[in-house]
């Protein structure tokens, strides 16, 4: 065996002849090549940050999946330690023990130091496998400063423990069991790693979606470093019989739905398998989200297209059979069906081929005419069975058509108001003199007061002031019509550039950054969320691609004779005071932006020197969506159960 580094990759491609099938030492098979997984991480997890750091718990988990996509495990459990270190256990086959044919090392080490070595690469041994896009138990074994393996099987109990990547132990027969699975417990790599500090709200959504999307298995998520006063450790268990039905329930909750219970079709064939579950609500925005084998494909592919093709064309084929459209109308478009629609398209198949910028674009040609198979058949069934349903839902399309066609006409009447004026942007905006837009920044400011405070204190070279008046759209309880003729919403549109809904091009936006610049009470509050909804909902690529940023103004000036410290939080004015010696000349506490004088605003809020913002960021689209649904909606009780759940976690709330 070489001495350089290796790895092995636990995700297969092919499918189990039988259930019944023997798991053992020949279904593991070396593939390929070595890598210095070591100095090159991001090759393998993309980054070394918080998120790459994150993937290796996936990547082992996944394993897990697949033991339950094949039917073998129903049981996950993740548990942080103490050291934050991780261990997943799952109740499997357990990983192979016995010396591996080719290699003539114990099949688990196979495992854990070969590159591309798996049960997934031409054996049988697994159905599907729901972790095709990650890299495996050998890039985690190379990344993390040890770690340690422990297999139940064949009544058995074996370990084995590694150091960055090599086995420091022989793998040793610890005695018997009636157990069977495999235990990892792993600690990230501090020499890789820039943070090696588990985030559980984070490993908790990606977790959350795994268990909808593997029907039946159980995911225990327990965090030891958090016990509350009753010496409770934090644990979320994970577990939904309806699968991705439940999915759809769970990101519609607090929503009005048009039928009550989500819509559920399955289809296969020899090679792949297709489910959808799909909700209409009274919404105005889609919520449609497509996985390929557990991965979440954001930029969508074949799936999502077969989806949608179908969809539009069922629906327009059941409207014109019951003359729901009449001869004269136009077909209803795509845009007009998936109005207020929550769906999930999961896939399985057996080798799914991935594009795309992020690898997260399913290409296989062959699955969109299996999608598109079983909703022209099976939704077409379900329309001819729900009358009443289906008119609703139509009753819906059309009045979205209609919509649609109001925004058209409220869309050239700006462009044309546009072109007959000799200014086109903005009356109250205060332009910056770049010309390029990579380099300038446009503040969105709450109130003509603040407004002209930003105006005086900013660098007009590359800073934009727009003040905002007034009480502003909540876009989640309005068609798009009624934002285009919005008088509070169109000159954020017109400042930015760039269009918005399906028009919206990144490419045009006049500003690298969007600064939203409010007080810091509940009023601002308020009006930051209006507008990263509206962001949200109408010109998301503004903050997938990292332009919205959150002013983070003062809440404190602590003098002490000349000397001036600015604090953002009341922990910040505990160490002020201390730094004072306990005693100030005064302490000023801000109301508002509009306090303070234009010095002080640009040296404390918009001097790149000195200032300090949050840039907005969606690490997981589907909270997201369900976080601005359940606070911007119309029902109330949702929105009460989400503040007392989430009180604790609020800062600077001005009361």
């Amino acid at each position: 065996m070489s001495d350089e580094i290796l790895d092995t990759e636990i995700k297969s491609q092919e499918f189990a002849k039988e259930k019944e099938d023997h798991y053992d030492e020949s279904q593991i098979q070396v593939l390929e090549g070595l890598e210095a997984v070591r100095k090159r991480p991001g090759m393998y997890i993309g980054s070394t940050s918080l998120r790459g750091l994150h993937h290796l718990v996936y990547e082992i988990v996944d394993n897990s999946i697949d033991e339950a996509l094949a039917g073998y495990c129903d049981t996950v459990d993740v548990t942080i330690n103490e050291d934050n270190s991780v261990t997943v256990i799952d109740n499997g086959r357990g990983i192979p023990v016995g010396i591996h044919p080719k290699m003539g090392i114990p099949t688990v080490e196979v495992v854990y130091t070969i590159l591309h070595a798996g049960g997934k690469f031409g054996g049988d041994g697994y159905k599907v496998s729901g972790g095709l896009h990650g890299v495996g138990a050998s890039v985690v074994n190379a990344l993390s400063e040890w770690v340690e393996v422990t297999v139940y099987k064949d009544g058995k109990i074996h370990k084995q423990r590694y150091e960055r990547g090599k086995p420091v132990t022989k793998l040793e027969e610890l005695g018997t069991t009636d157990k069977h699975g495999t235990e990892v417990t792993f600690k990230p790599d501090p020499e890789i790693f820039e943070d090696t500090v588990f985030v559980t709200d984070t490993l908790i959504q990606r977790l959350r979606e795994l268990a909808f999307l593997t029907r039946g298995v159980k995911i225990i998520v327990t965090d030891k470093r958090h016990v509350d006063e009753e010496g409770n450790v934090y644990q979320k268990v994970f577990h939904y019989e309806g699968g991705i039905v439940s999915f759809v329930e769970y990101i519609n909750k607090g929503k009005t739905f048009l039928h009550e219970k989500p819509m559920y079709f399955y289809g296969e064939r020899e090679d792949a398998n297709v489910e959808i579950a799909m909700q209409y609500t009274d919404g105005f925005s889609e919520c449609i989200y497509s996985f390929a084998n557990n991965i979440n494909t954001l930029e969508g592919g074949t799936h999502l297209m077969g989806f949608k093709v179908a969809l539009t064309k069922v629906l327009n084929d059941y409207a014109r059979k019951y003359n729901i459209l009449k001869e004269a109308d136009k077909n209803l478009q795509g845009d007009d069906v998936r109005e207020g629609l929550t769906a999930i398209i999961s896939v399985k198949l057996h080798e799914p081929e991935f594009e795309g910028q992020t690898k997260t674009k399913l290409g296989n040609s062959e699955i969109r005419g299996l999608v598109e198979t079983v909703m022209n058949e099976k939704l077409a069934a379900y329309l001819e069975e729900n009358p009443a349903v289906s008119k609703a839902i139509l009753n819906e399309c059309l009045t979205s058509a209609r919509a649609r066609e109001a925004a058209r006409k409220a869309r050239e009447l700006v462009k044309r108001k546009s072109a007959l004026e000799s200014m086109s942007l903005p009356g109250k905006l205060a332009d910056c003199s770049e010309k390029n837009s990579g380099r300038t920044e446009l503040y969105l400011v709450e109130g003509d007061s603040a407004g002209g405070s930003a105006k005086q204190g900013r660098d007009r070279r590359f800073q934009a002031i727009l003040p905002l008046w007034g009480k502003m759209l909540n876009v989640e309880k309005t068609r798009i019509d009624k934002v285009y003729n919005n008088d509070k919403m169109h000159p954020v549109i017109t400042a930015l550039g760039a269009g918005i809904g399906p028009e919206f091009d990144i490419s045009k936006i006049r500003y690298d950054k969007v600064v939203l610049m409010a007080d810091a009470d509940v009023d601002g509050a308020h009006i930051r969320t209006l507008l990263l909804t509206f962001f949200f909902r109408y010109m998301r690529p503004l903050i997938e691609e990292g332009h919205v940023y959150i002013a983070q103004p003062p809440l404190y000036r602590v003098t002490k004779g000349k000397e001036h410290i600015y604090c953002n939080t009341d922990e910040d004015l505990t160490v002020a005071m201390e730094n004072v010696g306990g005693e100030a000349d005064n302490i000023q506490r801000y109301k508002g932006l509009g306090e303070m004088d234009p010095e002080q605003l640009w040296e404390t809020t918009m001097n790149p020197e000195t200032r300090t913002m949050l840039r907005v960021s969606i690490e997981d689209a589907i909270e997201a969506d369900k976080i601005f649904s359940v606070l911007m909606g119309d029902n109330v009780e949702p929105r009460r159960e989400f503040i007392q759940q989430n009180a604790q976690n609020v800062i600077n709330l001005d009361i």
